[in-house]
């Protein structure tokens, strides 16, 4: 039996979990960590510039992939300044393995030098926690936490390592465990036969059925099952902010985003509808407006592999738990066995949706104006035109860009839209592009920001100089916190409190500052050429900071405490 130090160990456990980067920064607690780092090279740390950023790289890698990210922190304000980025996987599933350093076993609860209880601040927004007592117990702790993080409904995990148990003078005997069992805790593996039928009956008696994905089904690798149903039965299908690529964009049978900046077309069907298939939703506030005059017409089946989503806001008819893979695939074997779809049953509800959709000049249109100045919505568009072939990654930090991105880049792919969907996370967009260039370091990452959420970690640029991450990021510069502005407009007359950036930097020159290549567009004839120049330089990174117009609105925009049908389209105008 091989005998390792504890450090040693935590190191070797994440080589045998088959981790290849950490993201991280040192600090007393977790020395004995780090030397052991040192001397080996299996595993590659990338020194952040901010703990944050550690968190946000090991969720963007997440996303992208599909396997658990890793950060590792030292103690005290190490740890606490991971709960932002904990609290943002949490809030949309998001695979993580933190782990933080503590001081040594005997001086916790004394209020040593940079002590802080870890396990107890990150406990509303883990998926579980450890504090690691023995060495002995730390590889199959780590076991434990990579599995809890990734099986059922995914989420982050925090293991806390008292720096006395990882002290490189002791030693111990080392194996890691092929596989671990956790009596309290059993996620399902399939779904309820009879209620896959039910739900499978009502979906060939519908006439304005919906299909309305979210994150699960990206998290839960069922894209290919979800576009097979959707064309077997010739279904529409809407996705959430997080549910994006889930079915291809481009598709004829993409009716856009539902929700509060969803599309006219997705909200009305959804409003209008009989039937609502929901697969790897949560019927957050964000999708569903009041819950009270949520879709009054439509039976709802409920697909999720969390028993505790399903009918927390909306009463499902027809409750499924189970991975929605294996439920989507049951539902297709039992069509293929027993049912027939009829082709024409849906005919006059799609004639409608075509009427919805294109009555606003497609999923989602925007008034050009005199075209002297550019629209946000025009960056997304010709980033997708620039972008569309390259099979990109995109990133997106919290606000109105956010949304125009939501809404105008077409994702025909899982895991290729990256943002904070729950939690709102400014600051989130560049180390979540550096996490997932990274590990795809042949792939396009583009971050598409605004001046308001890119300075909450623009001091990651320098690690990004440091390890040749070439993202290109897209920064919407209005001048101005553009969401905040916007409530401010429609429900405050106006009265702009503390959402104007009076004070900027000069992106171009803070990037040129860090070694990379920055770019001024100011003009909507320069955008293109601008865009096809930052992707032609396939060896740095480059911010382009795109002056757009100040006064722009995201629409569509739900009316509050309305229904789903109830939207403002322009400044003027509401359905």
């Amino acid at each position: 039996m091989e005998l390792l130090s504890g450090a040693d160990m935590v190191v070797r456990a994440l080589a045998d979990e088959g981790v290849e980067y950490i993201y991280g920064y040192p600090g007393g607690a977790l020395l004995h960590v780090y030397d052991a780092i040192f001397r080996q090279d299996k595993i590659t740390h990338v020194l952040v510039r901010h703990e944050q950023a550690a968190t946000h790289m090991a969720d963007g890698y997440a996303r992208a992939s599909g396997k658990a990210g890793v950060a590792l922190v030292t103690s005290g304000p190490g740890a606490t300044n991971t709960i932002t980025g904990i609290a943002t996987a949490y809030m949309d599933s998001i695979p993580m393995v933190v782990l933080s350093g503590q001081v040594p076993s005997e001086f916790i609860g004394t209020d040593m030098f940079q002590e802080t209880d870890m396990v107890g601040i990150s406990r509303p927004i883990v998926k579980h926690s450890f504090l690691v007592k023995r060495a002995e117990d730390i590889p199959e702790t780590i076991k434990k936490a990579f599995y809890i993080a990734q099986s059922g409904r995914p989420g982050p995990v925090v293991v806390d390592l008292p720096k006395d148990i990882t002290d490189i003078s002791k030693k111990y005997e080392y194996s890691y465990p092929s596989k671990v069992k956790i009596r309290s805790y059993s996620p399902p593996v399939k779904g309820h036969s009879g209620q896959i039928r039910k739900a499978t009956e009502l979906l060939m008696q519908a006439r304005r059925p919906v299909l309305y994905a979210g994150g699960g089904v990206v998290l839960g690798k069922a894209s290919e099952q979800l576009t097979q149903l959707a064309k077997k039965f010739n279904l529409p299908v809407t996705n959430t902010l997080m549910g994006l690529g889930s079915f291809p964009g481009s598709d004829e049978q993409f009716i856009g985003m539902l929700g509060m900046h969803g599309s006219y077309c997705a909200n009305l069907a959804m409003h209008h509808s009989d039937l609502v298939i929901a697969v790897g939703v949560r019927f957050d506030d964000r999708v569903t407006n009041s819950t009270a005059k949520f879709c009054p017409t439509a039976k709802v089946v409920h697909i999720d592999i969390d028993p505790a989503s399903i009918s927390k806001n909306v009463p499902a008819d027809v409750p499924i738990v189970g991975p929605v893979d294996t439920v989507l695939n049951d539902m297709l074997e039992l069509v293929e066995k027993e049912y027939e779809p009829d082709s024409n049953a849906l005919k006059n509800w799609w004639k409608q949706i075509d009427e919805w959709r294109s009555s606003r000049g497609g999923l989602f249109g925007y008034d050009k104006g005199d075209e002297s100045i550019i629209k946000p919505q025009q960056v997304i568009e010709t980033l997708y035109e620039v972008t569309k072939d390259r099979d990109t990654f995109v990133t997106s930090d919290v606000g109105q860009h956010q949304m125009y991105a939501s809404q105008y880049y077409r994702f025909d792919k899982p895991n290729r839209w990256i943002n904070s969907g729950g939690l709102g996370t400014m600051g989130f967009g560049l180390p979540a592009a550096m996490g997932v260039k990274l590990h795809y370091p042949d792939a396009e990452v583009a971050c598409v920001t605004g001046e308001g959420s890119i300075q909450m970690n623009i001091q990651e640029l320098s690690t990004c100089r440091q390890y040749d991450l070439n993202v290109k990021i897209i920064n919407l510069n209005n001048q101005a916190l553009g969401m905040v502005r916007q409530w401010q407009d429609m429900q405050y007359n106006s009265r702009y409190a503390h959402s104007y950036m009076e004070s900027l930097p000069d992106f171009v020159k803070l990037a040129e500052a860090y070694g990379h290549v920055g770019i001024k567009v100011s003009s909507p004839a320069d955008l293109e050429p601008a865009l096809h120049e930052a992707f032609s330089l396939n060896n740095r990174l480059v911010f382009l900071d795109v002056d757009v117009d100040p006064n722009e609105h995201v629409y569509p925009m739900q009316i509050r405490e309305g229904s789903m049908r109830d939207m403002w389209l322009s400044k003027t105008e509401r359905t």
